[in-house]
């Protein structure tokens, strides 16, 4: 079982998003993330899927997801022709002293320092999921206050595009 990475193009209408997951419900498939956002066209929505499964597994929820009627164009992201980002917010407590292997481990990952307010630290990451996960493991020996991470967008490299 791996993570997989898919793309619908769907019409921007009231509902989609609902039918969409409803189906994954109703198939028994898990969705790991999901990212919804406009595209320079208003009439269409992107949605970004990371499911885990088999090949088979994925197959299956490509040929379901392209039946539905809003659904204009589906295809698979393959990560060594595109980019698969997410964006971590970390809040960390901070020590007035002490901080320095915090620090040290916020400049190796070039991590951004977003806010320092009432001793605590909140920290961006807009990284691939596997460097998120490398470095929110990095971190485990310091006191994490709380955690937000978003789900993947992602973009083919090149002048790959997909135009309705």
């Amino acid at each position: 079982m791996k993570k997989q990475c898919m793309v619908l193009l769907v019409e921007n209408n009231a509902g989609v998003l609902a039918r969409i997951s409803s189906l994954f419900v109703q198939r028994g498939f898990n969705i790991h993330s999901l990212t919804v956002s406009p595209t320079h066209n208003e009439k269409i929505s992107r949605i970004t899927i990371m499911t885990i499964g088999d090949e088979k597994t994925f197959a299956q929820i490509m040929k379901q997801t392209g039946k539905l009627v809003e659904t204009k164009l589906i295809f698979s992201v393959e990560p060594t022709f595109s980019l698969i980002h997410e964006i971590l917010l970390i809040k960390f407590s901070a020590k007035e002293n002490g901080n320095e292997d915090l620090e040290s481990l916020i400049s190796i990952y070039g991590v951004k320092v977003v806010d320092r307010t009432g001793g605590c630290i909140i920290c961006e990451l807009c990284d691939t999921p596997q460097r998120i996960d490398s470095f929110i493991e990095d971190t485990e020996k310091f006191e994490v206050v709380e955690l937000c991470r978003s789900g993947a967008i992602a973009m083919e490299r090149g002048h790959v595009t997909y135009e309705l």
